[in-house]
């Protein structure tokens, strides 16, 4: 095939953008899709910073549509990875392997317009997965519900996996997720005078350890959950009182209903900040991605073609991670599969190297699965 999957996912990873922000990312994908010899077989559209393809069948009429998405976004990282094509884009990074999620959609293009399936065949680049988060407004478009599909699949990068392995499973796979901000004012002082202040540092501090205690004294100890504060700022200078704090962080369930028990904990808590420190709080949730739940059904036959296929395949446990790919399944039966790059570097790191020689094997895997009649 003509498409060069390594160079291709090298001029992906120099130019990371943030979600909504993806305009080079949007161009290089167009940019590649006309160098395709699609003739009529192809139709494309765009919604905001992403891109929609609609590959047709060679006999539409008698099947359905299926689909693949893929994410195009970069994360605010600052890339320590040493590559001589590392990012030209100063604090962003595909540190999440989106570089890779592109490619592979690409090559699979490719693929189905050289040797097309009888049905047709979506494929979605969403914007905005890492946020505030494109999958649901893609969802309500009237782009993306021309081409509604009626199976849709994805798969995720993962570093803790040998290169080409997949892993998956029926049910549930990733977690309920939500962002987590929260500012508070009070009033600021000299330090020599605390008592005509209300410090916000000493505030946000009895804040974050009081919420330590919503897991393990609030959640039933058989479900799963997760409160993570991973930043907190305050204050100006060492010998003034804060007047301001803010709080960041995630939080995650794999109960939807957790979930919302978590929110509501958080919330009483900050009553009592309030209260306590005589401050007043905001409170923001951000984004909040809903659950990855494999439907049974295209999940086993998944499962059967990798087995027939003699793919390596591990049928995994869930995971606390999030993506918002869960929209997409609330609403269409499909799933989503891990595909091992072996990375010593997790996602999200700075070092994150993913092996490139899984890129052909992801296209192999997907461009397998969508050809498959249903």
């Amino acid at each position: 095939m003509g498409l060069d999957l390594i160079q291709t996912r090298r001029s992906f990873h120099r130019i990371p953008e943030l979600g909504f922000q993806e305009h080079k990312t949007q161009a290089l994908i167009l940019n590649t899709l006309e160098s395709f010899s699609a003739g009529e077989r192809l139709s494309i559209k765009t919604w905001k910073t992403g891109v929609l393809v609609f590959i047709r069948g060679t006999q539409p009429e008698n099947h359905k549509t299926k689909a693949y998405r893929t994410d195009i976004d970069g994360l605010p990282i600052q890339e320590e990875t040493g590559y001589d094509f590392c990012s030209e884009h100063e604090g962003n990074m595909h540190a999440c392997g989106h570089d890779f999620h592109m490619t592979i959609a690409l090559g699979v293009i490719e693929r189905l317009i050289a040797d097309p399936p009888e049905h047709n065949v979506l494929v979605i680049f969403q914007p905005a997965e890492e946020g505030p988060g494109g999958a649901l407004p893609m969802l309500k478009s009237s782009e993306f519900n021309e081409w509604r599909p009626d199976e849709i699949m994805a798969l995720h990068v993962a570093p803790e996996y040998p290169t080409g392995t997949i892993a998956t499973r029926e049910g549930l796979l990733f977690a309920n997720t939500s962002e987590l901000f929260i500012d508070l004012k009070g009033k600021g002082g000299h330090a020599a005078y605390p008592h005509l202040s209300n410090d916000m540092v000493v505030a946000a501090s009895h804040f974050v350890t009081q919420i330590q205690s919503i897991v393990s004294r609030r959640i039933d100890p058989l479900d799963s959950a997760v409160v993570t504060i991973g930043k907190v700022t305050g204050g100006t200078k060492q010998n003034i009182i804060a007047e301001t704090a803010r709080i960041e962080g995630t939080l995650r369930a794999l109960d939807p209903k957790t979930m919302d028990q978590i929110k509501r904990s958080i919330k009483a808590h900050l009553v009592g900040i309030e209260a306590s420190f005589e401050c007043d709080a905001e409170i923001d949730f951000g984004s909040n991605y809903y659950q990855v739940y494999n439907h049974s059904q295209p999940t086993s036959d998944f499962i059967d073609y990798c087995r027939s296929s003699n793919y390596p395949l591990v049928i995994c446990k869930e995971a606390m991670t999030g993506e918002d790919f869960g929209y997409f399944l609330k609403d269409i039966p499909g799933f989503m599969f891990w595909l091992g790059v072996d990375s010593e570097a997790g996602l999200h790191a700075a070092k994150f190297k993913p092996d490139e020689n899984a890129l052909h094997m992801g296209v192999e895997i997907v461009t397998g699965y969508l050809k498959k009649a249903f």
